[in-house]
């Protein structure tokens, strides 16, 4: 088994086997329930201070999320065991980053992020009404062009960050050309298809025995993905929108 979210590689399954009790894909589901709605809270939250009084008192909420959330999502991804209790705090975190960058998304671009909310679960439902209809299936080849491709995205993103430093940026990164707009669909697509790795994963991962607690574990790494779909969803439409 393998999977291109790092939250849910295989070596923590393995090594979580030994602390007991039975993970299920209901409570996987339900765990996943719990934290998209505390994004959902804590972004509608943002979003109404920010449609009051304006990005300055957001801002800060913003950077919080930022922060606050890549802090959590790495002690969560080192500790699995800390998952029962931070993951909703990551939920949290998330929404307030979420909530953010979504109203002044919402105010430059009016309509785009319902488009972007709408387009998000659909991809979801579709994608998990294929796996589990065996349209689509995690085979090995599979796996490994998502994984590949998920890994040199990541290294491009990082390495755009580091030249920002040096005040040296990418242009079809952010711009609506046809190549910026090609490169957001690619990018897009292989966040999609993670989730399918993702789906496979945690069936495996269940069939297998491991313990209860990984259930947070597993919805962790599910709204982990979710939030990097909708973001990738949200700067497509964003670039698209610049186009007409």
């Amino acid at each position: 088994m393998r999977s291109g979210n790092p939250m849910l590689r295989e070596s923590i399954f393995a090594e979580a086997k030994t602390l007991g009790g039975r993970m299920s894909i209901e409570g996987v589901v339900n765990k996943t329930g719990v934290l998209i709605s505390l994004v959902l809270l804590a972004a509608a939250w943002v979003w109404s201070r920010f449609m009051t009084a304006g990005i300055e008192a957001i801002s800060g909420y913003m950077m919080l999320g930022v922060i606050g959330g890549f802090i959590l999502a790495m002690i969560v991804s080192f500790r699995p065991t800390s998952a029962r209790t931070l993951a909703w705090i990551y939920a949290l975190m998330e929404g307030l980053f979420l909530g953010g960058i979504s109203a002044m998304f919402e105010a430059r671009y009016p309509g785009l992020v319902m488009q972007a909310v709408m387009l998000t679960f659909g991809v979801f439902f579709s994608l998990l009404f294929a796996y589990k209809a065996k349209i689509i299936r995690a085979s090995a080849k599979f796996r490994m062009g998502v994984v590949a491709a998920t890994g040199g995205i990541a290294l491009f993103y990082f390495v755009s960050i580091i030249l920002g430093f040096f005040h040296v940026n990418i242009p079809f990164l952010y711009s609506a050309s046809p190549l910026g707009i090609g490169f957001s669909v690619f990018v897009v697509i292989i966040a999609a298809l993670n989730l399918v790795l993702d789906f496979d994963f945690i069936e495996q991962a269940a069939r297998g025995g491991a313990p209860q607690y990984m259930e947070w574990y597993a919805a962790f790494g599910l709204v982990v993905t979710l939030v990097w779909l909708y973001i990738e969803i949200l700067r497509l439409l964003a670039k698209l929108n610049e186009r007409r």
